[in-house]
């Protein structure tokens, strides 16, 4: 049986993911601007990305920063261009000024994208109540994955927390897969793997020159090795 796990990069063009895919990265989520913590690229930057590679694609839907949802419309539109030029993945989660989920948002846009497979982000990281969070969620089409670091302050703070929600996986809104990012560090791994977490995702451990390089395809081999539980060197690799 393979030991392989998922290992998802942050793409911001077509460069990044080229050089994800040839470090082994099996799925990119793709942003814009970084600055403001990840927002939906646009049309063209997806059409040049879906070009270049051939990993699965998981594309943004957020135009602000923060965990508003802000204009809805906006939101839906962008989410149908992507979709007309070939997007069938996403990433979305919004809260309302209560740290609930805001669930009203939350369905149209799944009903916009209805048929795609996406990820709640790490809006779960900020919620009022995590478990609330899940329940009120389950029933959502196309929800298969949910980002956490565990906590808002990263997976350090957070370990705890994802190593209880590990052991929790076939309860009602814990089914979908637990992506770990947020913080992540290669000496992080093995408590997550010997838990059966077997989902990461990196953003800037994938560039050790900072954000403002481009993916390091040696930087995503390095993590490709530690999350398939061949390569052991603590503290290797920057905060995921």
């Amino acid at each position: 049986m393979s030991n392989r796990a998922l290992l998802e990069v942050i793409a911001l063009d077509a460069r990044d993911a080229v050089a994800a895919q040839a470090g082994g990265a099996d799925r990119l989520e793709l942003v814009s601007d970084m600055a403001a913590d990840g927002l939906t690229p646009s049309r063209e930057t997806f059409g040049r990305i879906r070009a270049a590679v051939d990993v699965p694609l998981r594309v943004m839907l957020r135009l602000a920063d923060g965990f508003g949802a802000g204009d809805v419309d906006a939101l839906l539109g962008a989410a149908r261009g992507l979709r007309a030029e070939g997007a069938e993945e996403f990433v979305l989660g919004f809260l309302d000024e209560h740290g609930d989920p805001d669930l009203v948002t939350v369905e149209r846009l799944v009903a916009e994208i209805e048929g795609c497979r996406w990820t709640f982000h790490r809006a779960i990281d900020r919620a009022a109540d995590r478990d609330a969070l899940r329940k009120q969620l389950a029933d959502l089409p196309g929800l298969d994955t949910y980002l956490t670091a565990g906590s808002a302050e990263g997976v350090d703070a957070g370990l705890p927390v994802l190593l209880a929600e590990a052991a929790r996986l076939d309860e009602p809104g814990y089914e979908p897969r637990m992506l770990v990012g947020g913080g992540l560090r290669l000496d992080h791994l093995p408590a997550l793997r010997a838990a059966g977490l077997d989902a990461f995702h990196i953003g800037g451990a994938a560039r050790p020159a900072g954000w403002q390089s481009p993916v390091d395809e040696a930087a995503v081999r390095e993590w490709r090795e530690a999350a398939d539980g061949r390569l052991v060197r603590p503290g290797a690799a920057g905060p995921g």
